[in-house]
């Protein structure tokens, strides 16, 4: 099945070429509504089946013994329809525009024992089934299941054999559809002999209305009887209870370190007045806390161009989120459109290459690196390795059980493209920029040759104790909304208010901040000066509180069950919680990097 081409070129010239290609596939079509007349064809698209609890596990609908046309013709689809498991081909539906249709036939079938088998198997782990129509998703279920009484205990099943399609209608556009068995018979598949056929006639019927409904998105949320559950409008509650909790905490950090560091800076400073009046001994002698570890404080730490490819990593993730949610602000994904946001993060993440070489680049020269190209290939793959290893094996899965979700031949080669002609060459203009552009490491204080001996340090001013600290604080900030965020992407719910998503990543981002900075200041106050990647993994470890949650999600809140979901849900869990790991590392490193400047320059010296 070819769904997709690739571009040929990577200079200027083929990127806007590069952009259609990632947002409408083979076909480039026009954004909106198709206008129809009386008595026009409209091709409804069978799409995919799968069990209901399990969401990412999908399959083709011509997989399971239906009508079928003799040769499958398949819909052209946009790079994110594909990521997101559509495989749409046509159906045997007629259905004329305005045109009403009762009881028509759709085919005869007889079912081999195997056939009738598999259709027991699909309707007992719930199967629904997606068709599409003008971009409109209708889901049902495949068939009907009824266990009742215990004894004695009854076991039925049953297959639709007849679907009605309500569609609605406003001058010479479909606004609404809908399929329903409300008012039909299941054909039992109960009582079969283990070697009997079964013969079956598909029916369907087709009701059109008027409404005065002028546009799809002025339909009141709710009154379609959706087929997935909505319960996502109201959560304020929490939400405010999660903001107050963030404000005390902030405030709480922001007043102590104030009132803590006027006190020390009024002290040192008078104590450096009264030590250089008096004789010309180093003030370090009798001192004791963060000043007397000046000179230790900015040396550079083990693993500079790890840090750097972390730092660069994370800022991209950074403006790549903060863009996706920026852009479902701006009203720019089409509830309509299917795939839209997988799509933008794809071509997001290729642009914002240029910023992670740009920034790794920049802050490894500043630092004294010099294998700056070793740091830009570490910088380019410090996430896109472990993704293709995530991403190899999830996909083998799918492609090993036969689900819609592995990805064909022709848009691995697409995505490969993007990331050889677009993606790893920004990283390395982002990283050329970046080495030209850095000024020297402007620190405060001048560096010792030699490194202070570090006192032993109390347990609770331990590593691990700053990550579960560091850690726990920004997740209890955001566990609310993550479980909405779970509920959508792993679930069936339907997430639509961005403006809190946008108000909660602000709060994560500040509480990452704040609970760096304090974290910092109590480490430099015990004379410890290994403070770089300590800050980088006190408020990262929060990806490890997240993961851990997915852990809880999937075993105390989803139905999720069988290798296809297990093997995914954990696969791209482990990829979030880095992500975040990422992304909270580099707000904690350069606020804590922010903060010691502060206090230094502050700080009277020789």
């Amino acid at each position: 099945m070819t769904v997709l081409g690739h571009p040929r070129s990577w200079s200027c010239q083929w990127l806007p070429f590069l952009m259609l290609l990632l947002s409408t596939g083979h076909e480039p079509r026009v954004e909106g509504v198709t206008h129809y007349k009386a008595g026009d064809p409209v091709i409804l698209y069978v799409n995919k089946v799968g069990p209901y609890h399990n969401p990412q596990e999908t399959y083709h609908y011509y997989q399971l013994p239906v009508c079928s046309p003799e040769k499958i013709r398949h819909k052209s689809l946009s790079l994110g329809e594909v990521l997101d498991g559509d495989r749409m081909a046509e159906s045997l539906y007629e259905i004329r525009f305005r045109e009403n249709v009762e009881r028509r036939i759709l085919c005869h079938m007889q079912l081999s024992p195997a056939q009738v088998e598999q259709l027991r198997q699909a309707i007992e782990e719930l199967y629904y089934f997606e068709f599409v129509v003008d971009d409109l998703p209708l889901r049902g279920f495949v068939g009907y299941m009824e266990e009742s009484g215990f004894l004695p205990h009854s076991h039925k099943i049953g297959l639709w054999t007849h679907l009605d399609f309500h569609l609605e209608f406003h001058g010479d556009r479909i606004i609404f559809a809908n399929v329903s068995v409300r008012d039909v018979k299941p054909h039992s598949l109960d009582g079969l002999q283990p070697d009997e056929f079964l013969g079956l006639t598909h029916t369907y019927s087709v009701r059109w209305s008027e409404t005065s409904v002028e546009r799809r998105s002025d339909r009141r949320r709710g009154d379609d009887g959706g087929f997935f559950p909505r319960t996502l409008e109201i959560h304020w509650l929490s939400i405010i209870n999660s903001m107050v909790l963030v404000f005390l905490l902030v405030g709480f950090v922001a007043v102590i370190l104030m009132r803590v560091l006027r006190n020390d800076l009024a002290r040192y400073n008078l104590d450096e007045e009264t030590t250089s009046a008096g004789s010309g001994d180093d003030f370090d002698q009798g001192d004791n806390g963060w000043k007397i570890i000046h000179t230790d404080v900015f040396r550079f730490p083990p693993y500079r161009g790890l840090l750097c490819a972390v730092l660069g990593v994370g800022a991209q993730f950074l403006a790549l989120g903060t863009g996706i949610i920026v852009m479902a602000l701006l009203g720019m994904f089409n509830v309509h459109r299917h795939g839209a946001i997988n799509s933008a993060a794809i071509l997001l993440y290729a642009l914002t290459c240029c910023i992670s070489g740009y920034v790794s680049s920049h802050f490894y020269r500043q630092i004294g690196g010099e294998r700056w190209v070793w740091n830009i290939i570490l910088t380019t793959s410090l996430f896109s390795v472990p993704f293709f290893l995530t991403w190899s094996v999830v996909n083998s899965v799918h492609w090993a059980n036969g689900s819609t979700q592995a990805l064909p031949a022709t848009t691995i080669l697409l995505l490969l493209t993007v990331w050889l002609l677009v993606g790893f060459p920004l990283t390395v203009i982002g990283g050329i920029f970046g080495k030209n552009n850095a000024s020297p490491f402007d620190a405060p204080c001048r560096t010792k040759n030699i490194a202070r001996e570090i006192p032993p340090q109390p347990w609770y001013k331990s590593t691990l104790i700053h990550m579960t600290v560091g850690g726990f604080l920004p997740f209890s900030a955001i566990s609310v909304e993550l479980y909405y965020i779970f509920a959508t992407v792993w679930g069936r719910e339907q997430y639509t208010l961005y403006g809190i998503l946008f108000f909660v990543f602000a709060i994560l981002l500040s509480v990452g901040a704040c609970i760096s900075i304090a974290l910092t200041y109590f480490q430099l106050s015990g004379e410890d000066y290994r403070w770089w990647w300590r800050s980088v993994l006190s408020v990262g470890s929060t990806g490890l509180f997240i993961f851990l949650y997915s852990v809880f999600y999937y075993a105390r809140r989803s139905n999720m069950s069988g290798p296809v979901q297990t093997v995914e849900f954990f696969g791209y869990s482990l990829l979030t919680g880095y992500i975040f790991f990422l992304m909270l590392g580099t707000i904690s490193f350069f606020s804590s990097l922010k903060f010691i400047r502060y206090i230094y320059v502050n700080l009277k010296m020789d």
